[in-house]
Protein backbone atom coordinates (compact mmCIF):
# COMPACT_ATOMS: atom_id res chain seq x y z
CA UNK A 1 0.00 0.00 0.00
CA UNK A 2 1.18 3.55 -0.46
CA UNK A 3 2.23 6.54 1.58
CA UNK A 4 0.36 9.52 0.53
CA UNK A 5 0.99 13.16 1.09
CA UNK A 6 -2.23 15.72 1.62
CA UNK A 7 -1.56 19.45 1.48
CA UNK A 8 -4.63 20.97 2.77
CA UNK A 9 -5.27 23.90 4.82
CA UNK A 10 -8.16 26.57 5.68
CA UNK A 11 -10.92 26.53 4.16
CA UNK A 12 -10.08 23.25 2.01
CA UNK A 13 -13.01 22.13 0.12
CA UNK A 14 -14.75 19.56 2.60
CA UNK A 15 -15.77 17.01 0.21
CA UNK A 16 -12.15 17.18 -1.65
CA UNK A 17 -10.20 16.74 1.77
CA UNK A 18 -12.90 14.18 3.40
CA UNK A 19 -13.40 12.34 0.65
CA UNK A 20 -10.09 11.26 -0.41
CA UNK A 21 -8.59 11.15 2.63
CA UNK A 22 -10.98 8.36 4.15
CA UNK A 23 -11.27 6.44 0.69
CA UNK A 24 -7.98 5.74 0.55
CA UNK A 25 -7.66 5.26 4.25
CA UNK A 26 -10.37 2.68 3.58
CA UNK A 27 -8.57 0.99 0.67
CA UNK A 28 -5.57 0.31 2.97
CA UNK A 29 -2.97 3.13 1.90
CA UNK A 30 -1.28 5.87 4.81
CA UNK A 31 -2.56 9.00 4.24
CA UNK A 32 -0.95 11.88 6.32
CA UNK A 33 -2.63 15.09 6.12
CA UNK A 34 -0.83 18.19 6.74
CA UNK A 35 -1.00 21.90 6.80
CA UNK A 36 1.73 24.79 7.45
CA UNK A 37 1.90 26.19 10.57
CA UNK A 38 -0.22 23.49 12.07
CA UNK A 39 0.78 20.29 13.30
CA UNK A 40 -0.60 16.84 13.99
CA UNK A 41 -4.39 17.22 15.88
CA UNK A 42 -4.70 20.91 14.88
CA UNK A 43 -7.63 21.18 12.70
CA UNK A 44 -8.02 22.74 9.18
CA UNK A 45 -11.77 24.38 8.78
CA UNK A 46 -13.64 22.93 5.50
CA UNK A 47 -15.93 24.87 3.22
CA UNK A 48 -18.79 23.16 1.14
CA UNK A 49 -18.98 24.29 -2.31
CA UNK A 50 -22.19 23.71 -3.73
CA UNK A 51 -23.52 24.32 -7.76
CA UNK A 52 -26.90 25.80 -7.37
CA UNK A 53 -27.71 27.52 -10.25
CA UNK A 54 -25.67 30.90 -9.57
CA UNK A 55 -22.81 32.15 -11.55
CA UNK A 56 -20.17 30.53 -9.50
CA UNK A 57 -20.29 28.23 -7.06
CA UNK A 58 -21.87 28.75 -3.32
CA UNK A 59 -19.69 28.48 -0.09
CA UNK A 60 -20.71 26.78 3.30
CA UNK A 61 -19.26 26.39 6.62
CA UNK A 62 -18.03 22.82 6.54
CA UNK A 63 -16.58 20.99 9.02
CA UNK A 64 -13.07 21.05 11.15
CA UNK A 65 -10.75 18.47 9.35
CA UNK A 66 -8.04 17.04 11.65
CA UNK A 67 -4.72 16.92 10.95
CA UNK A 68 -2.77 14.06 11.57
CA UNK A 69 1.09 15.04 11.02
CA UNK A 70 3.77 18.00 10.92
CA UNK A 71 4.01 20.04 8.01
CA UNK A 72 7.39 20.76 9.11
CA UNK A 73 8.34 17.27 10.09
CA UNK A 74 7.23 15.43 6.74
CA UNK A 75 10.03 14.80 3.98
CA UNK A 76 8.31 14.86 0.80
CA UNK A 77 11.10 11.93 -0.18
CA UNK A 78 9.22 9.89 2.30
CA UNK A 79 6.14 9.75 -0.03
CA UNK A 80 4.47 7.67 -2.46
CA UNK A 81 2.01 9.75 -3.79
CA UNK A 82 0.77 13.25 -3.10
CA UNK A 83 -3.15 14.55 -3.09
CA UNK A 84 -4.04 18.32 -3.35
CA UNK A 85 -7.68 19.35 -2.26
CA UNK A 86 -9.19 22.33 -4.16
CA UNK A 87 -11.31 24.79 -2.23
CA UNK A 88 -9.65 28.49 -1.32
CA UNK A 89 -6.78 27.06 0.48
CA UNK A 90 -4.81 26.38 -2.90
CA UNK A 91 -5.15 30.05 -3.28
CA UNK A 92 -2.92 31.16 0.20
CA UNK A 93 -0.85 27.97 -0.03
CA UNK A 94 0.92 28.54 -3.25
CA UNK A 95 2.77 31.70 -1.61
CA UNK A 96 4.75 29.48 1.12
CA UNK A 97 8.27 28.39 -0.59
CA UNK A 98 8.08 24.92 1.42
CA UNK A 99 4.50 24.05 0.03
CA UNK A 100 5.81 24.49 -3.70
CA UNK A 101 8.90 22.63 -2.86
CA UNK A 102 7.33 19.56 -1.49
CA UNK A 103 4.84 19.76 -4.45
CA UNK A 104 7.89 19.73 -7.25
CA UNK A 105 9.56 16.70 -5.25
CA UNK A 106 6.82 14.82 -6.32
CA UNK A 107 6.90 16.11 -10.08
CA UNK A 108 10.87 15.64 -10.33
CA UNK A 109 10.46 11.91 -8.85
CA UNK A 110 7.60 11.00 -11.65
CA UNK A 111 5.39 10.05 -8.29
CA UNK A 112 1.77 9.75 -8.45
CA UNK A 113 -0.04 13.56 -8.17
CA UNK A 114 -3.98 14.33 -7.57
CA UNK A 115 -5.26 17.00 -7.87
CA UNK A 116 -8.74 18.57 -7.87
CA UNK A 117 -10.57 22.37 -8.17
CA UNK A 118 -8.50 25.04 -7.20
CA UNK A 119 -5.86 22.68 -6.55
CA UNK A 120 -4.74 23.15 -9.65
CA UNK A 121 -3.62 26.95 -8.74
CA UNK A 122 -0.97 25.17 -6.45
CA UNK A 123 0.62 23.18 -9.25
CA UNK A 124 0.52 26.20 -11.34
CA UNK A 125 2.44 28.21 -8.71
CA UNK A 126 4.95 25.46 -8.22
CA UNK A 127 5.59 25.83 -12.12
CA UNK A 128 4.87 21.49 -12.74
CA UNK A 129 2.52 22.04 -15.46
CA UNK A 130 4.50 22.98 -18.58
CA UNK A 131 2.96 20.79 -21.43
CA UNK A 132 0.45 18.89 -19.31
CA UNK A 133 -2.63 18.73 -19.59
CA UNK A 134 -4.81 19.49 -16.51
CA UNK A 135 -8.33 20.15 -15.84
CA UNK A 136 -9.64 22.19 -12.63
CA UNK A 137 -12.35 24.50 -11.77
CA UNK A 138 -13.41 26.65 -14.73
CA UNK A 139 -12.45 29.20 -13.05
CA UNK A 140 -8.36 28.19 -13.20
CA UNK A 141 -8.40 27.46 -16.20
CA UNK A 142 -6.44 30.72 -17.06
CA UNK A 143 -3.64 29.28 -14.64
CA UNK A 144 -3.46 26.08 -15.96
CA UNK A 145 -2.75 27.78 -19.66
CA UNK A 146 -0.81 30.58 -18.15
CA UNK A 147 1.72 28.37 -16.57
CA UNK A 148 2.25 26.37 -19.94
CA UNK A 149 -0.13 23.47 -19.47
CA UNK A 150 -3.65 22.54 -21.53
CA UNK A 151 -6.73 22.81 -19.93
CA UNK A 152 -8.90 19.90 -20.40
CA UNK A 153 -12.45 21.27 -20.69
CA UNK A 154 -14.10 18.06 -19.42
CA UNK A 155 -17.67 17.60 -17.82
CA UNK A 156 -17.57 17.87 -13.83
CA UNK A 157 -17.92 14.04 -12.91
CA UNK A 158 -14.88 13.15 -15.59
CA UNK A 159 -11.24 13.18 -14.71
CA UNK A 160 -8.14 13.23 -16.76
CA UNK A 161 -5.11 11.36 -16.59
CA UNK A 162 -1.52 12.69 -17.84
CA UNK A 163 1.45 10.56 -16.74
CA UNK A 164 1.88 10.88 -12.97
CA UNK A 165 -1.07 13.58 -13.18
CA UNK A 166 -4.88 13.25 -12.38
CA UNK A 167 -7.20 15.81 -12.01
CA UNK A 168 -10.70 16.80 -12.19
CA UNK A 169 -13.01 20.40 -12.39
CA UNK A 170 -14.58 19.21 -9.06
CA UNK A 171 -15.87 16.72 -6.20
CA UNK A 172 -18.48 15.45 -8.45
CA UNK A 173 -15.62 13.57 -10.14
CA UNK A 174 -14.51 11.65 -7.50
CA UNK A 175 -15.30 8.43 -8.71
CA UNK A 176 -13.02 9.14 -11.68
CA UNK A 177 -10.86 10.93 -10.14
CA UNK A 178 -10.20 8.60 -7.17
CA UNK A 179 -10.41 5.61 -9.93
CA UNK A 180 -7.65 6.75 -11.93
CA UNK A 181 -5.27 7.64 -9.14
CA UNK A 182 -5.68 4.59 -7.22
CA UNK A 183 -4.33 2.74 -10.46
CA UNK A 184 -1.13 4.99 -10.15
CA UNK A 185 -0.52 4.10 -6.96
Amino acid sequence: MAKILMITGDFTEDYETMVPFQTLLACGHSVDAVCPGKAAGDTVKTAIHDFEGDQTYSEKPGHNFALNADFDAVDAAGYDALVVPGGRAPEYLRMNPDVLAKVRHFFEAGKPVAAICHGAQLLAAAGVLEGRTCSAYPACAHEVTASGGTFADIAVTEAVTDGNLVTAPAWPAHPAWLKQFMALI
